[in-house]
């Protein structure tokens, strides 16, 4: 029985396989998910996971060196969740980040039903 961080078995195994480089797309419910992409789906109901508390979870468990989000947020809740996490994002359009995401090691889809809650997190390393 693990004592801390990430408790879903997938997730964690998808965690235990990236590397440095590697992409991991967190989703609102609604972005469309690539075809080839490993997925964690932890969508229950709508707003069930929220997207923050799934993206804290990460970062509290992985090293992610770029954060890449849709400029389509700025100025909506998602883009001040964003915004508070990662102050020197990179943003792209919406559909480019659509784009991005068929090239992810890893998706984890959320229930999240804010417009814009996407994010494209590149993997560092802790040292």
């Amino acid at each position: 029985m693990k004592k801390t961080g990430i408790l879903n078995a997938e997730l964690n195994a998808g965690l235990s396989r990236l590397g440095h480089g590697d992409l991991v797309v967190v989703a609102d419910c609604g972005l469309p998910i690539p075809p080839g992409v490993q997925v964690v789906d932890l969508a229950l109901v709508h707003g069930v996971p929220r997207f923050v508390d799934v993206l804290d979870a990460l970062l509290g468990d992985a090293v992610f060196q770029e954060c890449v989000v849709a400029t389509e947020a700025d100025g909506t809740d998602a883009g001040a969740w964003l915004a508070e996490r990662f102050p020197e994002r990179r943003a792209v359009s919406h559909e480019a980040l659509k784009a991005m995401s068929a090239d992810a090691r890893l998706f984890v889809r959320t229930g999240e039903a804010t417009a814009f809650a996407n994010a494209v997190l590149v993997c560092g390393v802790p040292f």
